[in-house]
């Protein structure tokens, strides 16, 4: 059976605000730009404590590099699963291998709204309320069943899926290849990386009381650490796109 394949979606506020919406998450909270990492001017309309960050970074060949010796650290990520309901809720994020193509957008919006803080404004009778509750108790491989056949979330990135300003590329072309959506949360005090493609989840470092995902000590360990392996490397790829997830301004 050919592998199920979703429209690419774009990181922008509209699209994610939409997605959002659609699967359960409150109103209280929504995505904003983030234009610099460390400009307190070009901060200033994003309110704190920023719950995630959704980014888009190319897939370099230091990244790439990085990425492979850390996956065969971590192995299977068995760790991170209790397969069953006695150790459930013990995992500290939960966290989805991607298994439908092109679906990386809503795997992060997935994985930014249902870890961490920002948890806590999922709507009740919710689609977000749902996959959370089912998903804790499962292996790794069948929570990815699950979601994979999970119709209200199918639906749900459908109908975020013509938003945007970029022209849709064929569904399954390739065309966005080596762009990679990755969530930073933060959860039980310390920063996770959360991607669909990993071998699991990563956990980035301890944070403070005070920082959040948009601080300097966050940037340090997650997003900025990918950028700096870029320079050290002699590379000079280091676009990205990202928004931020915190309460909706006053």
């Amino acid at each position: 059976m050919a592998k199920k394949h979703f429209t690419v979606l774009e990181n922008n506020p509209e699209v994610m605000n939409a997605l959002a919406e659609k699967m359960g998450l409150s109103d209280e909270l929504e995505f904003y730009d983030v234009y610099s990492l460390d400009e307190p001017d070009l901060l200033w309309h994003i309110p704190r404590p920023v719950y995630a960050l959704l980014v888009i970074i190319p897939l370099t060949p230091a990244w790439r590099q990085d990425r492979e010796a850390e996956d065969v650290a971590l192995g299977d990520a068995t760790s991170y699963y209790h397969g069953g309901p006695a150790g459930a809720g013990d995992e500290p994020v939960i966290w989805f291998k991607q298994t439908i193509g092109d679906a990386c957008g809503s795997y992060g919006l997935l994985h930014c709204a249902i870890n961490g803080a920002a948890s806590k404004f999922i709507l009740p009778g919710s689609t977000l309320e749902q996959l959370r509750n089912d998903a804790i108790p499962l292996a790794k491989d069948e929570r990815a069943k699950m979601l994979y056949d999970n119709r209200a979330f199918e639906e749900a990135h459908r109908s975020a899926a013509g938003l945007g300003d970029t022209p849709e590329p064929p569904v399954g072309s390739g065309e966005h290849t080596g762009q990679h959506f990755v969530a930073y949360v933060k959860a039980n005090g310390h920063l996770w990386e959360l991607e669909g493609s990993r071998n699991g989840p990563l956990d980035r470092g301890e944070l403070g009381t005070d920082d959040d995902v948009l601080s300097p000590k966050a940037l340090e360990l997650g997003l900025g650490r990918i950028i700096k392996l870029e320079m050290d490397s002699g590379g000079q790829d280091i676009r990205f796109s990202c928004i931020a997830l915190a309460s909706r301004a006053a």
